[in-house]
């Protein structure tokens, strides 16, 4: 969730903005952030099936993401404005959310090991001590995660002080350094013998595949780290005072959530129509955002958890998709605008972007049945790997939902906006307000996928993809058909939205 920032416009450069180099180098945190983003999304769902979580209650992990965005990024933005340390305002938040990242990541990576060395037995499929190891890792990746962010984009806006064509400026460093963290975290997650560069790794609790997690996350920690002391080194801040700090009246608790209570009563009619094809279109992207290497393991390449190697290839083999999917997704957004006059508008471009969304889904349904009736397996039962196009067809679905990923970064940001302009509440709180209609979907999903999985597809994935391509399509209509036409004469600047930052 974007930060709401109520106090004054007290900046960290009161004589004027930062040089473009001191932002570069705040934004470059987004490239380590997103790094490790790419691993949770690419790795973790299949790997808490290898210590023994079944499918079914996988999805229950994720319920963090956007119970923190909801939580902790407004409690964290709330103080980080009225902290007055003489470390600055937003470094401390920083720092200290860089570490509890890198300390979770330790706790998610030695998982199998730290259960091993506690008493789980190697030869049960259920590891219960790496799990609780993982899951308080995994919830404190979430949180440090969502407790990072927020402070880095308030800072930009600090050193940009108040100067408009330097913010867009920064959010599109800050775009294009999240866009760079996702394609490295996605390459190395591919890569399947990124383990024997650190060969203590594989250990008799810790496989191939769990070697090369652990890996990714230790690259992980250097870079974050790394960039990190490297900003806050270089990229002095001005101490708040009290005197500074804005009266708001509030004698205690966070005033924040009132103002987000206010802004939803006070909603128009097209930022609450704005609300409802943006959770639509949430619903549609989650089941593929949570499991989509899982279903190139399970359905694409015929594996299973913990046995066998095919599933662990189908999982690198969905790294690799996303990472195809990441630079689409950074090419489409230098696009957007053009497209938007190409096509007639934003609502029209957000509807025809849904709909091949919907079409994407439609695709991946008929790759599974396409890779299922032609699936062989070896002497030792395994699934072999699937055919040359099965293959093509599925990094191709990865690559092309790159487009409308790209559009949903963007467009319903500048709608709310817009939408926003003639209403009570700030463009900041109407931004908040949208941020929540994306984390109440990844809830739901979060909540119901595994027991719909497992009810209806057998433990698979493909019913919430039906579930995600009627939520698509059903998106793209009401987005060209109820969403008004947005006023044409509002300055619109389309700085894609940071990615998965609920």
């Amino acid at each position: 969730m974007e930060q709401i920032d109520r106090t004054s416009s007290s900046s960290s450069y009161e004589d004027g903005p930062a040089p473009l180099w001191k932002l570069v180098l705040v934004s470059a945190i987004a490239a380590g952030v997103q790094f490790g983003w790419a691993l949770q999304l690419s790795l973790l769902t299949p790997y808490v099936q290898l210590l023994g979580i079944p499918h079914t209650w996988s999805a229950y992990i994720w319920l963090c993401g956007p119970v923190s965005g909801m939580l902790v990024q407004p409690i964290v933005g709330y103080y980080s404005d009225r902290c007055t340390s003489a470390f600055g305002r937003r470094r401390p938040f920083i720092l200290s959310g860089a570490c509890c990242v890198a300390l979770a990541v330790v706790f998610i990576g030695f998982a199998a090991d730290i259960g091993y060395t506690t008493g789980d037995d190697l030869s049960q499929k259920l590891r219960p001590r790496a799990i609780t190891v993982f899951v308080v890792g995994f919830w404190v990746l979430d949180v440090a995660n969502n407790m990072l962010q927020g402070p880095c984009r308030a800072f930009l806006a600090d050193l940009c002080a108040g100067d408009a064509n330097l913010m867009r400026r920064s959010n599109t460093l800050f775009s294009f350094f999240m866009a760079l963290g996702n394609i490295l975290g996605y390459a190395a997650g591919s890569y399947q013998k990124l383990h024997k560069f650190l060969p203590f790794t594989k250990t008799e609790a810790c496989d191939v595949y769990c070697a090369n997690l652990k890996t990714c996350f230790i690259i992980a920690i250097v870079l974050l780290m790394s960039i990190t002391l490297v900003a806050i080194y270089f990229v002095e801040e001005k101490r708040l005072t009290p005197e500074e700090i804005e009266d708001d009246g509030s004698s205690g608790g966070v005033p924040f959530f009132g103002q987000i209570f206010g802004a939803f009563m006070g909603l128009s009619r097209p930022m609450v129509l704005l609300l409802v094809v943006t959770c639509l279109n949430w619903i549609a992207w989650f089941p593929f955002l949570l499991f989509d290497t899982d279903w190139m393991g399970k359905e694409v390449y015929g594996g299973v958890p913990n046995q066998g190697k095919a599933y662990d290839s189908g999982v690198h083999a969905g790294s690799l998709g996303l990472m195809l999917n990441s630079i689409v997704l950074a090419l489409t957004s230098l696009f957007v605008e053009l497209a938007i006059r190409g096509v007639g508008g934003l609502r029209v471009l957000w509807g025809f972007v849904n709909l091949i969304l919907a079409l994407g889904f439609g695709m991946m349904i008929f790759v599974t049945k396409v890779s299922a009736s032609q699936r062989q397996f070896g002497p030792d039962g395994d699934a072999l790997i699937p055919s040359a196009a099965v293959r093509a067809g599925a990094l191709a679905i990865f690559a092309v939902l790159g487009i409308p990923l790209a559009v949903t970064f963007s467009i319903p940001f500048a709608l709310a906006s817009i939408f926003s302009a003639d209403s009570k509440a700030g463009q900041g709180l109407s931004l908040g307000v949208l941020n929540i209609s994306i984390c109440i979907p990844q809830i739901i999903i979060s909540m119901t996928s595994g027991p719909l999985d497992q009810a209806l597809g057998n433990g698979g994935n493909l019913p919430m993809f039906v579930i995600g391509m009627c939520a698509a399509a059903l998106s793209a209509v009401l987005a060209m058909v109820l969403l008004p036409k947005p006023n044409t004469s509002a300055k619109l600047t389309l700085a894609p939205s940071g990615h998965h930052e609920a």
